[in-house]
């Protein structure tokens, strides 16, 4: 899950609203994580500042002071979201039909964190949402600071941050989840699974189960974003995102295949030193594969290269959370003959059952 987002109307209504909004957050903890009330107070304070810089979409298209090239990209959004309840049958309600600038370039930074030999996400547990395998902090130092302390834990940490989170559709009454300037100028393509991914985690969520729900919305995006290319997309559009496509499918099956082998090698009985020099060796392994995608299929393509340069255990769990059942997503899709109702409502059903029958269902070697 990756965001969230509110409108207040009318300073009458402040009190009311930040009480409900608290409560709400308090449930909804698990987009970034409250363990006190410190860190609640963040959170709050943290939304609200977002959400009073979001207007309707129509007001910024009739505004004569918006730049052309935001006007085209608000409008094309509009029809995307229009797109995501005609043909995806997602949600029909406030979300993304408003705008916001934040003048920085991430809506929450997130901490993820990870043991020295073991490739399981450290979590963080809260009411409602369970347990979910980040953090997230509105101000970056906070983050930093964080993934510090975990460090001195013994923890691998990354920070890294979020363009985008949903609130499930909970605070829908409170004005949705915006459009943000943090993923507003995307590709087409990428536009169009972002609005469609976090619009999917108001479908069905399974409370503690990072990995079902975020490989759900993953499903979700590809399948609706190369629809929408395919139905709406110019040819450039289109050449765009099968390049850029063809470098991220690449990019998790290289690191997918490291982390099994880092998986497997963190279950083998070798000693802890033993471990150690071999974990440095994939990890090198791992680097000179992502220079070798560079030279050999990317023309060059830096994009990945912060990535792979503080590449750890963590950064490794991650990629899988996004990834690991979508798979198994798209062969349900499939056994539904491509009905998104009847999909949807066999997810929402497993999201319901236990973790176990999940994996199961989606084809899953085993319970992560």
């Amino acid at each position: 899950m990756r965001r969230l987002r509110l409108n207040l109307r009318g300073p009458g209504r402040r009190a009311g609203t930040a009480a409900l909004l608290l409560a709400a957050l308090a449930g909804l903890a698990g987009l970034a994580g409250c363990a006190s009330v410190g860190y609640l107070a963040h959170s709050v304070h943290g939304h609200v500042s977002l959400l009073r810089q979001a207007r309707p979409v129509p007001e910024w298209l009739g505004d004569a002071s918006t730049p052309e090239p935001l006007r085209q990209r608000l409008a094309l959004s509009q029809r995307m979201r229009d797109y995501a309840v005609s043909e995806l049958k997602l949600p029909d309600n406030a979300s993304y039909r408003r705008y916001a600038e934040l003048g920085r370039p991430a809506a929450v930074w997130n901490v993820v964190a990870a043991p020295e030999l073991e490739l399981k996400l450290r979590t963080w547990c809260f009411p409602v949402v369970g347990c979910v395998g980040y953090r997230g902090y509105y101000d970056r130092a906070r983050a930093e600071a964080e993934a510090e302390s975990l460090r001195a834990q013994g923890y691998e940490a990354l920070v890294y941050g979020v363009p985008a989170y949903s609130t499930l559709g909970r605070l829908d009454w409170l004005g949705g989840d915006p459009l943000l300037n943090t993923f507003i100028n995307y590709p087409e393509g990428e536009l169009a699974r972002m609005i469609f991914h976090e619009l999917s985690h108001q479908v069905a969520y399974a409370a503690g189960d990072t990995v079902f729900n975020e490989s759900f919305a993953t499903a979700v995006e590809r399948i609706g974003g190369e629809r929408w290319l395919r139905e709406h997309g110019s040819p450039e559009a289109r050449a765009e995102y099968a390049k850029f496509d063809r470098r991220r499918r690449e990019f998790q099956a290289l690191v997918l295949d490291y982390r099994g082998r880092l998986e497997a090698l963190y279950r083998s009985e070798l000693p802890p030193e033993g471990k150690r020099a071999r974990k440095a060796e994939l990890f090198a392994q791992l680097r000179e594969e992502h220079q070798r995608l560079k030279r050999e299929r990317w023309d060059g393509f830096a994009g990945y290269d912060a990535w792979f340069a503080r590449a750890n255990n963590a950064s490794l769990g991650l990629v899988a959370a996004y990834n690991a059942l979508v798979p198994g997503f798209e062969r349900l899709f499939a056994a539904q003959q491509g009905d998104f109702g009847r999909f949807y409502a066999e997810v929402r059903r497993l999201a319901e059952a236990p973790r176990e029958e999940r994996r199961r269902a989606l084809g899953a070697d085993e319970a992560r």
